[in-house]
């Protein structure tokens, strides 16, 4: 049993390290060809779209006790990414060519082509020293621009037009609902829950780098 589940999260990492490697090289190509930024949802989108979508399995992964992660870190990073992309980015035409698109799917592109090679890596007990410190160190820079000029920038520039589109309308499930008063919220909470995600990755960094350190020793 240990080694089907070893397999299939080889398997699902694998092929989302695939895609992240698309996404980043799809978004890279159209700011080289095009000398702008504005092309990054055109090129690669949909593809980004897809995987964090898919990546709510990683939740569940979580929950079922499948990675020692837990589920609510995973899910407060899900829910926020695939709410700007599905809710914001996706759903409002006016925002798809603003620089903070790019500069977020280049943050987190950059992150991802990281974290899942690293992840199927460790599902075979061979994983490079190097490439888990660069993974457990890339996000301090790499989280910081993914979410400050970019999610949190493209959020706010987004509020005229959900204002004026009335954007989800002002019911949910037949109970009174602003979507635009609802992003104001997200803005406001989106710091707080940022820093407690982004200090629980700090831990992470000195819990494994540990390990890995302790592994180096017995070795030597």
């Amino acid at each position: 049993m240990p080694q089907l589940s070893n397999l299939y999260l080889f398997i699902y990492n694998s092929l989302q390290s695939i895609g992240w490697a698309i996404a980043l090289f799809r978004v890279l190509s159209s700011f080289v060809v095009n000398k702008s930024a504005d092309g990054a949802y055109v090129s690669a989108g949909e593809l980004i779209c897809l995987l964090q979508t898919v990546a709510f399995l990683e939740v569940i992964h979580g929950a079922i006790g499948l990675v020692p992660s837990g589920a609510l870190f995973p899910l407060m990073q899900w829910g926020g990414r695939t709410h700007f992309l599905l809710a914001i980015v996706r759903g409002i035409d006016e925002v798809q060519g603003m620089p903070a698109v790019f500069i977020t799917f280049l943050a987190w592109s950059l992150s991802e082509v990281i974290r899942y090679p690293q992840y199927a890596l460790s599902c075979l007990g061979h994983c490079p020293h190097w490439i888990t410190y660069l993974r457990y160190t890339s996000f301090i820079v790499l989280y910081p621009i993914g979410v400050g000029p970019g999610e949190m920038w493209l959020m706010y520039q987004a509020l005229p037009y959900i204002k004026e589109k009335h954007l989800y309308g002002d019911s949910l499930f037949g109970l009174p609902f602003s979507y635009y008063n609802f992003v104001q919220a997200v803005l406001l909470c989106y710091p707080f829950l940022w820093l407690k995600l982004y200090l629980h990755m700090f831990k992470q960094r000195k819990s494994k780098l540990a390990k890995q350190h302790t592994r180096k020793k017995k070795r030597m």
